[in-house]
C-alpha cells in the first residue's frame, strides 16, 4: 500500500513537469549599482561601425588660449582648422669684437697663414733671424783660427723676412794657403765644418787620387749667404743660404793641371771620379746636408753643404 502511494506521487510530479514551459527570454544581467538604469543591448550589425563623433570626447582648449576662428570657403562652409607649427626662436647674434669700419668681414687669421708651408712666399712666412750665443760664437771662431783659416767679423745682417745672420764672418782662406773664391759671408759653424772637411778629407783624397795635380790652392764657391727660398723657388721653405748655414762648392783648383769641376761622376771610372765620390761621401761627416750632382737638376754643377740643425741629429746626404 505504501509503495502504491509513492508511485502515485511520482506519476503526478512527472505529469506536472511535462506541462511546464520555459520562459521566452532568459534572465537579463542586472546593472552595476553605479551605472543607473539598465538598457537593452542593441545588436550590432555584421560589420562594426566606428563610434559616432559625438561619442568621442573632443579635446578641450587650454583655459587661457583663444581658438582662432576657422576660415570660410567661397561657399560659406568652414574649413577644418590646421594645427599651427611652432616657429623657431630667432637666434641672438654671437657677441664678438666690432667689425672694422667700412668692412663686412670680421677679424680673422690672414689668408696666407692658412696656406701650407710649400705654398707660402718668403714674406708670408714671417720668419725671424736666429740669435747666436756669444760664448758659442767665441768658441767657434777660436777653433777656426786654430786651423789657420783667414776671416773677419762683420756687422749683423738683416735683410728682412728672416734673411740674415746674427754674427756673420767673411772667410777669405778656408785653410792656410787655400783661398776661398770669392770670399764667403757665412756663419762660423759652417766655416768650421768646411775647414775640417778640406783638411781631413779633401786634401788626403786629392793626394791619393790626383798626386800629379800638386797642392790644392783654391776652392771656388758658387753661393754662400743669399736671401732666398730653397732652389730659388717663389714658395716653400727658406734656404739655409738665407741663414748663413750653407755654401756651394763648384770646383777645386790645384797647382798643376786643370780645375776639377763638380759634375755628375757616379759612372766616371777615372781617379777624378773616385776623388769626387770620396769627398762627397765624406762631407756627411762634417755637414748635416750634402747634395751632389746626382741629387737633382738644381745641384748638377756643385756640392751643396750646410749645417742645418735637425731633431735627433738627422743628416741628409745624397
Amino acid at each position: 500500500m505504501r509503495k502504491l502511494s509513492i508511485l502515485a506521487i511520482l506519476l503526478a510530479a512527472t505529469a506536472f513537469l511535462a506541462g511546464a514551459r520555459l520562459p521566452p527570454h532568459g534572465p537579463l544581467p542586472q546593472p552595476r549599482p553605479d551605472t543607473g538604469a539598465a538598457t537593452s543591448p542593441t545588436p550590432l550589425p555584421d560589420k562594426t561601425e566606428p563610434p559616432a563623433s559625438a561619442d568621442v570626447p573632443a579635446p578641450q582648449p587650454k583655459p587661457d588660449v583663444k581658438e582662432p576662428s576657422a576660415p570660410q570657403t567661397e561657399h560659406g562652409k568652414s574649413e577644418p582648422a590646421k594645427p599651427e607649427q611652432a616657429k623657431p626662436e630667432r637666434a641672438e647674434p654671437m657677441q664678438g669684437p666690432p667689425l672694422p669700419p667700412g668692412g663686412l668681414k670680421s677679424p680673422q687669421t690672414p689668408a696666407e697663414e692658412n696656406k701650407p708651408p710649400a705654398e707660402q712666399t718668403l714674406e708670408e712666412q714671417h720668419l725671424t733671424i736666429e740669435p747666436e750665443s756669444d760664448s758659442e760664437h767665441a768658441e767657434c771662431t777660436a777653433a777656426l783660427r786654430a786651423l789657420g783659416a783667414v776671416f773677419k767679423d762683420t756687422p749683423r745682417i738683416d735683410d728682412g723676412n728672416g734673411c740674415g745672420i746674427d754674427k756673420p764672418i767673411i772667410v777669405s782662406e778656408a785653410l792656410p794657403g787655400i783661398a776661398l773664391k770669392p770670399e764667403a759671408t757665412i756663419r762660423c759653424p759652417a766655416a768650421l765644418a768646411l775647414a775640417r772637411w778640406l783638411k781631413e778629407s779633401v786634401i788626403p783624397a786629392a793626394s791619393a787620387a790626383l798626386p800629379e795635380q800638386g797642392r790644392l790652392t783654391t776652392v771656388n764657391q758658387a753661393t754662400s749667404y743669399m736671401c732666398r727660398l730653397r732652389n730659388g723657388a717663389e714658395t716653400g721653405k727658406i734656404s739655409e743660404h738665407a741663414r748663413g748655414n750653407a755654401i756651394d762648392i763648384a770646383s777645386f783648383h790645384f797647382e798643376k793641371g786643370e780645375d776639377v769641376a763638380v759634375r755628375a761622376r757616379r759612372e766616371d771610372p777615372t781617379l777624378t771620379g773616385a776623388f769626387q765620390r770620396t769627398v762627397s761621401a765624406a762631407g756627411c761627416i762634417y755637414f748635416t746636408t750634402v747634395l751632389d750632382p746626382e741629387s737633382d737638376a738644381a745641384h748638377e754643377t756643385h756640392f751643396h753643404l750646410d749645417v742645418m740643425d735637425r731633431k735627433g741629429g738627422y743628416r741628409y746626404c745624397h
